[in-house]
């Protein structure tokens, strides 16, 4: 099992399906690198040799933010929205949908579970 930028990629998956274990690494991206490094796309990644794994992490190092880099870049942008509080950082801020979602509705993924208002007394409960 071969290991890139700390995370074990699956030995037993063609070379650019392992790539996308990656967090950053799409199949699009993952696809581009194996061809950027004349790599055969169906090559499983047991086959790789360990100069094949050095090429590859050595590529990613130079031209690709990904894993622990990658989070912590995207935590930085959204602490940044929040600071400027602008639209999009009181939407993070309160925990509602950032990109325009409906909330009348749906939501629940981003609101939690429902919380049960109690309603009003009707006329007909006050006789």
């Amino acid at each position: 099992m071969a290991r890139i930028s700390g995370v074990d990629i699956p030995a037993n998956k063609p070379t650019y399906i392992s790539l996308t274990y990656l967090y950053g690494i799409g199949r699009t991206t993952a696809i581009r690198i194996c061809r950027t490094l004349g790599i055969d796309l169906q090559k499983k990644a047991r086959d790789l040799s360990d100069d094949d794994v050095a090429r590859i992490a050595n590529l990613l190092d130079k031209e690709y933010l990904i894993e622990g880099q990658l989070r912590r870049k995207v935590q930085q942008d959204i602490a940044r929205l929040r600071e400027i509080a602008c639209y999009r950082g009181l939407r993070h801020r309160r925990g509602l949908p950032v990109r325009g979602q409906r909330t009348r509705t749906n939501a629940r993924t981003r609101k939690g579970a429902r919380k049960t208002v109690a309603g009003k007394k009707g006329v007909k409960d006050m006789r």
